[in-house]
């Protein structure tokens, strides 16, 4: 399985909630710079799961427009900030094993997706994940590891 693990955009502090804060303009195209890499890298993904955060899903609204349709889609709960890593990991795998994804792409946020890169792999320390940076770890043949960590300033359109 090929896994990419993405940072919503940059998004703005102006909102009633932390659930409700929006992308801001540079959100937006990092946003479209990093999905432009992807459909790159990937021609389709069969299961995407994204935060129910506002940021999240208009983010996820932003990379699906570069993509095709992918053959699930998921918003959980278990992939927002204050989630469970562990937990988060374990619902990820269990997804990709039910619908057989062989290409999973998860949009959340900081700080657990930091800490769901040391449970996938465990000899990493949590990385930081600026706005919109994705990282992709390869799980084919039962091993696991961390392919690398893209952000949108080293992405050319």
């Amino acid at each position: 399985m090929q896994l990419f693990l993405m940072r919503h955009g940059e998004a703005s502090f102006d909102a009633p909630s932390d659930k409700e804060r929006k992308l801001t303009e540079t959100g937006r195209i990092e946003t479209e710079l990093m999905a432009n890499w992807l459909a790159k890298q990937v021609n389709h993904f069969d299961l995407v799961i994204v935060s129910p955060y506002l940021r999240a899903q208009q983010s996820w609204q932003e990379v699906s427009t570069h993509l095709p349709e992918p053959r699930k889609w998921v918003v959980d709960d278990d992939v927002v900030p204050s989630g469970d890593p562990k937990i988060a990991v374990d619902i990820i795998l269990a997804y990709a094993e039910q619908y057989k994804a062989d290409n999973v792409l998860v949009i959340s946020h900081m700080p657990i997706l930091g800490f769901m890169v040391s449970e996938f792999v465990p000899s990493m320390e949590p990385p930081l994940f600026a706005t919109s940076a994705v990282a992709h770890i390869d799980m084919l043949d039962q091993q696991t590891r961390f392919v690398a960590m893209t952000v949108p300033h080293q992405v050319v359109m």
